[in-house]
Parts: C-alpha cells; structure tokens; sequence
C-alpha cells in the first residue's frame, strides 16, 4: 500500500501535470510529429516493385541493412520516402563534432556561445544533404544491381529512377532533420533521438511476434524463450541503472565580501556519467563490422570460398573473432568520444574563471588531471557495462536465432531515450510549479 506522502506527491504531479498547458502541447506535437513519421515510413519511392524488393531484402538480411532498417523503422526493407532515416543527419554532427575538436576554426566557433553553435548546425545541415545524396544515388545504383529469383526490384532501369529515388530520398532525409529539430524546440526531448526511437518500437511488436512464432514451430524451446525474457528485465534493468548513475566531484566556490554583505560560498556539484558516449560506441562498431558482411553478401563472396571467405563467416554474428573487435571497437569509441564531448582542460579553466575549485586539488591544470583521472576510471566502467549489454543479446541471437530489433543496441536506446524524456517532462513540471509559487507569492505581496 502507498503512504500518504507518496499518494499526496502522486496527486500532485497530476494535478501539476493537468495545469502545464505548455507540457500537454509539447506532448501532442511530439506524438503528432511522430505519426507523421511512421506515415512518411509506408509512402513508397516510384519504381520498385514491393514484391520483389521484400525477396530481395530477405536474402540480403543480416548485414548492416538490418541495422540502418530498424533505425529508420522499417523504411528501408520496404524503400519508402524515409528509407535513409536520420542516419545522414547523425553522421554529419558527428564529423562536425569531430572537426570542433580537432581544427582551430572550428573549436572558436564552439566557444562562441549560441552563435557559434548556430554556425556549426548549419554545417551540418550542409554536410547531411550531401550524404543524403551520395547515398540515396547509391542506394538507387545498388537496387538496379540487386537480382533476385523472380527479377530485378526496379521496374524500368533509367537514369530517371537514379535521379528521381535520389531527390526523393535525399528530401526524406532532409524532412526528417527538419522534423527533428522541430521535436527539439517545440516538443518534448530529443528530436533526432525520438526519431530512432520511434523506428525501434514500432518493430517490436513484429520482433515479438517472430519470436513467438519461434517458439511456436518448435526453433526455439520454452526454456529458450523463457532466457530471452529474463535477458530483456536483466538488460533493462541495468541499463537504467548505469544510464542514471554519476559520480558527483564537489565543486566549491569561495565567499566574498561586497560592503557589509557576505556573498558566495554556496557549493554545487559536476556530475560524471558513467556512460558518457551514450549509444555512440555500439552505432559505430556494428556499421564497421557489418559492413564486411554486407559486401561479401553483395558479391557472393562465400560461395567462392578461399581466405577471404573464412574471414567473413567469422566475421558472422556470435563467433569469436566478431565478438572479439566488437568489444574492441566499443571500448574504442567509448574512450575517444567521451574525450570528444568532455574536456577536462576546459571545464577546469570555466571553474577558475568563476572562481570555482574542488577541495584539496589546486585550481588549473591539477583540477584538469583530477578530473581525467576520474573520467578515465569511469570510461572504463562505462565500456564494460556497453560491451556486456551489447554481447550478452549477441550469443543469444546467435544461438537461438532471436530477431534484431531484439539485440542489445536497440535496448540501449529505447532505455536511453526513454529515461531522458521523462526526465525533461519532469523539469517541466517542477518549471511549472515553481511558476504557480512566484506568482501567488506575487499576489500576496500586494
């Protein structure tokens, strides 16, 4: 039975929640601009015949179309206008992050403030259209060289379909930004993120329902089916936990003195996740060894046997050389992208300029090694949690032929991004309240 105090607090989030007229409408955009995405996801691109291009898909499956499929909800096995997702979009900030931290020029844009932000997401709305075209007229080439038992996808094989799939799919991918980033200022969370996250659970139920299926026909016993539960509470539930868990590193500010008023010496708190890089690291190592697999399936390389072919099939999903680099690869990018969104140089000159220090450590360039001290230790932690949260569902992919969408990489994000938009619905709500007392404190002072 609840307490009072939590029936009371519960009441009051309600009712809180029954006043933020600004929340409910951040709310009903984002669930309008997410139906407008999952209907953009079923309008197809002129010349495919869906028949085929599903044969096709199927036979191709497994590769990093599986991948960049449930990140764009399924739009890509059925080639729809949204068949590039936000995946442009994501690969361009990523190289401008990059060139922030590593070229001059960009690195003062980033100090600039709110204009220079402003600048570098322009960049990457340039940078997005031109992936969206290179690899929207790529897709476009590779759908006319895709044969399968009944035929070619494409209907008529034109420069017309090459150069109308291209605008097509390149403006899909630009909407999608555009609708992201209205997500970002006018709903509730994330924009681009609540994209993906869309995709990823609107193909649950089918990855549900494929698994059922499973243990149905017999592939997969009770016993099996009953792992893969336990597999999902366990994954869940230690991603919240690493995913809300921080080290909190004691930041202290001096009192000083302004007439006969005493002012400073409050002390707050710089918190370190564990897991800074978030669902980077695991992005990037599944595009880089599935790519392999992708070509040699393009190319019938296995069938052809020899060196390069045993290399692939050990490339395959559960055998030791992949899991291998793909441990390798996520602890890579959880260390080199946590050094890209976090500079410990930086934070410690921001604290001195305000006066800000940590007991017992000298302000400068000891605060800045105190604290890649402690991020260093933390990365390390943060890897091992992504790297058992991303193989545990691979040996169980592998071994009882559970569907993708199921895999560790889906489950990061769908706890990630979920526990982020709570989070933000909650600082609206504490915004609110905190409104409603100034102005009753307002009416009463007069």
């Amino acid at each position: 039975m609840p307490s009072a105090a939590e029936t009371l607090a519960s009441t009051m989030s309600f009712s809180a929640f029954s006043k933020a007229k600004d929340l409910k409408n951040r709310i009903w955009f984002t669930v309008f601009a997410l139906i407008v995405f999952r209907i953009g996801t079923y309008i197809p691109i002129p010349g495919v015949d869906p028949v085929k291009l599903a044969e096709i898909f199927s036979r191709h499956s497994g590769g990093i179309m599986d991948m960049f499929n449930m990140f764009s909800g399924g739009a890509l096995e059925r080639m729809t206008i949204f068949a590039l997702g936000v995946m442009p979009y994501i690969t361009a900030s990523i190289i401008v992050q990059l060139l922030s931290a590593v070229l001059p020029s960009f690195e003062a844009l980033k100090k600039e403030g709110q204009m220079g932000q402003m600048k570098l997401n322009q960049y990457s709305r340039y940078l997005t259209v031109l992936f969206a075209s290179v690899q929207s007229y790529a897709l476009a080439v590779g759908l006319e060289s895709m044969i399968g038992s009944s035929g070619s996808a494409v209907i008529i094989n034109t420069t017309f379909f090459r150069i109308s799939t291209m605008i097509t799919l390149t403006g899909g991918a630009v909407f999608l930004m555009w609708l992201g980033e209205q997500i970002t200022s006018r709903g509730i969370g994330n924009g681009i993120s609540l994209l993906i996250y869309g995709g990823i659970v609107a193909g649950l139920p089918r990855a549900i329902g494929q698994t059922l299926e499973l243990q149905r026909i017999g592939s997969l016993s009770t016993i099996g089916m009953l792992l893969v539960l336990l597999m999902l509470v366990v994954v869940i539930a230690i991603c919240v936990a690493c995913e809300r868990a921080q080290r909190r590193i004691l930041i202290q500010y001096p009192k000083r003195q302004v007439g006969n008023k005493m002012f400073g010496g409050e002390s707050s708190h710089l918190p370190l996740k564990i897991n800074t890089s978030g669902v980077i690291p695991p992005i990037f190592a599944s595009s880089l060894l599935l790519f392999p697999l992708t070509i040699a399936s393009f190319s019938n390389l296995q069938e052809q046997g020899g060196f390069l072919a045993d290399v692939v099939i050990q490339l395959g999903h559960g055998k030791p050389l992949f899991m291998i680099l793909y441990a390798a690869l996520i602890t890579f990018f959880a260390f080199f992208y946590t050094a890209v969104v976090f500079n410990p140089a930086d934070t410690a000159d921001n604290l001195k300029k305000h006066g800000g220090f940590v007991p017992g450590i000298r302000p400068g360039k000891n605060t800045a090694d105190y604290f890649d001290y402690v991020l260093t230790r933390l990365t390390v932690l943060g890897a091992v949690y992504l790297v058992a949260i991303c193989l545990l569902p691979e040996f169980l992919m592998a071994r009882g032929s559970i569907p993708f969408y199921l895999g560790g990489t889906s489950l990061l994000i769908v706890v990630s991004v979920t526990i982020d938009t709570i989070s933000r619905i909650q600082s609206h709500l504490i915004a609110h309240q905190y409104e409603g007392l100034i102005k009753k404190s307002k009416l009463r002072g007069r």
